[in-house]
């Protein structure tokens, strides 16, 4: 999961589910728990996010996150 281009991948998954759900990245990262900065910095794939505050962001766009 470190990859740039992982991360890259992974922000605009949750971009394009935050889109469908019509959820600002404010609300979601409220609902997250987690700063509006950090959740915006997710979707552009500069930071290497932890599993855990990815399933958070999941549960609040309404998606699932691949069991592997």
């Amino acid at each position: 999961m470190n990859s740039p281009e992982f991360r890259k991948e992974v922000g605009n998954k949750l971009k394009k589910a935050r889109e469908k759900a019509k959820l600002t990245q404010v609300e979601v990262a409220e609902k997250a728990g987690i700063s509006t900065n950090y959740y915006a910095c997710v979707e552009r794939g500069e930071v290497n996010i932890a599993a855990e505050r990815l399933q958070q962001i999941a549960e609040v766009l309404g998606i699932k996150l691949l069991n592997i």
